[in-house]
């Protein structure tokens, strides 16, 4: 399969190894000092048990890719405005652009420059870092993809997609209620990233401390409460399910919004905290905890000054 992806860092630059690694004709948009580094020396991926390099085309302009059967959407959502419009060129009348963005309705805005029919939601559930230009390094033992059309149908695209990824050794999923999939995540990566951006602490740090461990767990519940007060099918035990996969990869666990903040870059809080106080505020569910991360961290959305 023809596959680009736009934004080839953490997530975007994994998946797209494995998928080169797998037989696929990967195309990586980067940019920098990473971009040069797998124009030179390829992509390198690291994991727990093995290690290995990739060469794909490598560029920060997508025009140079003629349309392509898959093309991935990792980039941040504060990029979003700036790099959806730039993946016109790699969408042919038979492209899927499949959303691996953080947040519930990110796919929305692509939909609106890309195509209703183009754009396929979806969620990656990865933890994966960057040591350096063109490295790649994915820690732990969850790595998983869901995808699936917004009417409930599995499609034939969902299934080709789907067992693409399997094959190149990544499990992927295609799920009937993909809103309550998109939800599931949301309430993990925005818990997760809003409270230890808060702390300036990682969830290892911050669940043995009971005062921290209270917080973690009412943003879970707050959360939770304002998807199912929008209508969202989410599972019953989904917050006590979140805590336990919390509490067993507590090692491994860096949410790249806390990572983004000591680095001074920009973060991705109205994707996140954001659209939990937007949506608290749509069905008229109070966000105490949400309120005071997104007051506390709107000062440094844009990065350090």
């Amino acid at each position: 399969m023809r596959i680009a992806v736009m934004g080839a860092g953490s997530t975007g630059g994994y998946f797209g190894g494995m998928l080169a690694r797998g037989g696929n004709d990967v195309a990586l948009i980067a940019r920098g000092e990473h971009l040069k580094t797998i124009r030179s020396n390829g992509l390198r991926v690291v994991r727990d048990d093995e290690e290995f390099t990739v060469q794909c085309l490598a560029t920060d302009e997508p025009s140079e890719v003629a349309p392509v059967d898959l093309a991935l959407l990792c980039v941040k959502t504060y990029q979003s405005a700036v790099a959806v419009p730039m993946m016109k060129p790699l969408v042919g009348p038979d492209t899927t652009v499949l959303c691996l963005q953080n947040g519930v309705d990110s796919y929305e805005t692509a939909a609106a420059i890309l195509g209703d029919t183009a754009v396929l939601p979806g969620a990656a559930f990865i933890e994966a870092g960057m040591p350096g230009p063109g490295v790649i390094r994915q820690t732990g033992s969850l790595v998983r993809i869901i995808l699936g059309e917004t009417n409930g149908s599995e499609t034939d695209r969902c299934r080709i997609i789907r067992d693409v990824f399997a094959e190149a050794g990544v499990p992927a999923e295609v799920v009937p209620d993909i809103r309550a999939g998109l939800w599931g995540k949301f309430l993990f990566i925005s818990t997760m990233a809003g409270v230890t951006s808060m702390a300036r602490a990682t969830l290892a740090e911050l669940m043995p401390q009971p005062h921290w461990r209270r917080v973690v767990l009412s943003c879970l519940a707050e959360i939770d409460a304002v998807g199912r007060a929008n209508g969202v099918n989410l599972t019953k035990d989904i917050v006590g399910d979140t805590v336990s996969y919390i509490e067993d990869h507590l090692a491994d666990l860096q949410a790249s919004m806390h990572t983004d903040l000591l680095a001074g870059r920009p973060l991705e809080l109205e994707a996140l905290n954001g659209s939990v106080v937007r949506a608290g505020d749509t069905a008229g569910v109070p966000t105490p905890i949400n309120d005071v991360i997104y007051a506390m961290l709107k000062a440094l959305e844009n990065g350090a000054k």
